[in-house]
């Protein structure tokens, strides 16, 4: 497995991380085979949230997490901020959630922990204070975030002590404007507009590592592209790619994500270990650049 240095947190990183959204739906013994087939593989990073079966999947994980495997050889994520009906980034809720997690978790601490979505009334000042305190206490390691810009960034990096080592958004071949703005750059196409703050630009120069979520889903969770008759083009290619490294589609699109060089770690979220089996090939795989922008190409996108 292909390894990276998650931002500047010195922790070495498998370039394709597990998903634990789902967990929740999988009884103890499938969850400890999830689990262990994911270790066997390399992949021994395991993301999780508090609102991940509103947190049954951590509970699961903790239950099912095998005993022969010791905490410190893996590596835990977590993420906070997302309550019913609102976003809630308040001092206490940060604190009161990564407790919980690690409560249901079973664990002392979290590798790393990240705000989930931005919050409009945030006051990066509480974050900051929740995050310190978090740190102090060795119940957190290392933060990060998830959907923010650029400068919703640089406002709570203003008053961290903290560095932020991570931010996951939503990439894929079909869904990939954080790209595409950078490559429209000064024309009247769509695609030219900037509405994340250069965001791949930003984290490249911050070394901040991009998680991406979703690499299968075109839009917000409308379905997957791949086998998909509505991207014939696209999976005709991801086919002869495929065929030609000895993998699978799925495994081609997130060698597609993994060739950028901003070096960007993938989420996987699947519940069967067969497939995450099959999809782990994609680290061996170097889609070259021709490969890499046709696959862009043929996911609807137009080369200037």
């Amino acid at each position: 497995m292909k390894k990276i240095e998650l931002g500047k947190s010195g922790l070495e990183v498998p370039a394709i991380a597990l998903g634990c959204m789902s967990m929740n739906k999988r009884t103890k013994a499938e969850a400890e085979k999830v689990i262990s087939n994911a270790i066997e593989n390399g992949v021994n990073f395991f993301d999780h949230a508090d609102i991940y079966g509103k947190g049954v999947s951590e509970e699961i994980f903790a239950h099912a997490f095998p005993s022969e495997v010791r905490r410190e050889d893996i590596i835990i994520q977590s993420k906070t901020g997302i309550r019913d009906g609102y976003y809630d980034f308040s001092k206490e809720h940060i604190i009161t959630s990564a407790e919980d997690s690690l409560r249901r978790l079973k664990t002392d601490y979290l590798d790393v922990f990240l705000l989930h979505r931005p919050d409009a009334l945030m006051e990066p000042e509480e974050v900051a204070e929740a995050f310190s305190e978090l740190h102090k206490s060795g119940k957190v390691r290392h933060f990060g975030v998830s959907n923010h810009n650029s400068m919703q960034i640089e406002l709570l990096q203003k008053y961290m002590k903290q560095d932020i080592v991570t931010n996951q958004l939503q990439l894929s071949v079909t869904d990939s404007g954080m790209m595409n703005q950078g490559l429209y750059v000064n024309t009247l196409y769509e695609q030219a507009s900037d509405r994340d703050g250069s965001i791949l630009d930003y984290s490249r120069l911050n070394d901040i590592t991009i998680q991406a979520w979703s690499p299968f889903r075109h839009g917000f969770f409308e379905g997957l592209f791949v086998d998909n008759e509505d991207y014939p083009a696209l999976n005709t290619e991801l086919q002869q790619l495929a065929d030609k490294y000895n993998v699978n589609k799925s495994a081609i699109a997130v060698a597609w994500i993994l060739r950028h060089p901003a070096k960007i770690q993938t989420i996987i979220g699947t519940m069967t270990p067969s497939r995450l089996t099959n999809i782990v090939e994609a680290s061996n795989v170097e889609l070259t650049r021709q490969e890499w922008y046709k696959l862009w190409q043929t996911a609807g996108n137009k080369l200037l």
